[in-house]
């Protein structure tokens, strides 16, 4: 594939993205090169390990501050201590070479790109449900989504 026609369709992905698919690729893309890291550690290539680690770091960072403690500070206030302790146990992972800190964060990056899957499904039903209503025609039922699913 060509490089630069990957990077124009990321460009084009990111840029037309609703403010929750970017923060789902948040999720994807930190859990990507923190794999890609515990390879490269497993495999004893320290550099590749060193530059997926930190682009794992940044995008901690950058959830981080996207959180918006004036609308749910006590969500915010947990987030931030999840993803801190994330960007700690990454940046240990560097310093002392330790499979098992990427392994924690995994599990925490995993388990955060789940429940935001969720949520976005919640959201995406809420959104129909309403959009339904405004139209007059009747909210997705189970039933409904059950023949979708066969269907597909």
């Amino acid at each position: 594939m060509n490089p630069n026609g990957a990077n124009e369709y990321l460009k084009a992905k990111v840029l037309t993205a609703t403010p929750e698919q970017l923060q789902l690729m948040l999720f994807d893309g930190a859990v990507k090169f923190a794999e890609k890291a515990k390879l490269a550690l497993v495999a004893k290539d320290y550099e590749q390990s060193y530059h997926n680690l930190s682009k794992a770091e940044k995008i901690l960072l950058e959830l981080n501050c996207s959180l918006r403690p004036k609308v749910a500070p006590d969500l915010c206030k947990n987030l931030a201590a999840i993803y801190t302790f994330c960007y700690r146990k990454l940046v240990e992972a560097n310093t002392t070479r330790n499979v098992e800190a990427i392994d924690e964060v995994l599990t925490l990056l995993k388990y955060q790109r789940e429940t935001w899957v969720l949520l976005m499904q919640q959201l995406s039903k809420a959104k129909a449900g309403a959009a339904a209503q405004s139209i007059a025609m009747p909210a997705p039922d189970e039933r409904m989504e059950q023949r979708f699913k066969m269907s597909a």
